[in-house]
């Protein structure tokens, strides 16, 4: 019998788990979204990897270092598990967009370094996968990496207009996106 592949839910961080400040910068900026916890929680608890993949190019812009981003994702796993949820892992880019003489990396999303990262890790089968996300870069990220696009209405909610990309699933939140996913999955 064939070895069952592991299947993960990737979720953009500001906008969908927590308020969108335009860069948090600092631990004291950090608000999750009501029903966040929630939504991971479920998540988890249905046999999903939950993976946060963001873009955090305020640390090349220089308005806050690796280690505050990392004081700050502490922070984030510290919150959701006190409400019984838990993260899988947290990858960020903390590229600045390409221009300007600053080339691509591959982590940047839309590109999908940080999305075949976990699948490497725990053997995901991306087509399997899904990603949820408040912008177009998000739902174009999850078309790049072969996982199903589901776009929230909190943050941006796909008002960024960068890409063309279509969701399969637009939801009011991430609470109401992981339900959907779940309903999609028979969980």
């Amino acid at each position: 019998m064939a070895e069952s592949r592991a299947r993960a839910v990737f979720l953009d961080r500001d906008g969908v788990l927590v308020e969108d400040v335009d860069y948090v910068r600092s631990v004291r900026q950090l608000e999750v979204l009501p029903g966040a916890a929630e939504a991971v929680r479920r998540l988890g608890k249905a046999g999903l990897k939950v993976v946060v993949v963001s873009n955090q190019s305020g640390v090349g812009r220089g308005y806050f270092s690796r280690r505050t981003l990392q004081r700050i994702h502490a922070e984030l796993k510290a919150r959701l598990a006190r409400a019984g949820a838990r993260l899988d892992a947290i990858y960020c880019c903390p590229h600045l967009p390409p221009g300007q003489g600053v080339k691509p990396c591959g982590c940047r999303k839309p590109g999908t370094g940080l999305v075949e990262k976990a699948a490497r890790r725990w053997g995901l089968e991306l087509p399997e996968c899904f990603f949820v996300g408040d912008s177009t870069t998000d739902l174009q990220t999850a078309r790049n990496a072969g996982c199903a696009p589901v776009l929230v209405r909190t943050g941006k909610g796909g008002r960024d207009g960068r890409y063309k990309a279509r969701p399969e699933a637009v939801c009011k939140d991430v609470l109401e996106a992981a339900k959907w996913i779940l309903r999609r999955l028979g969980k």
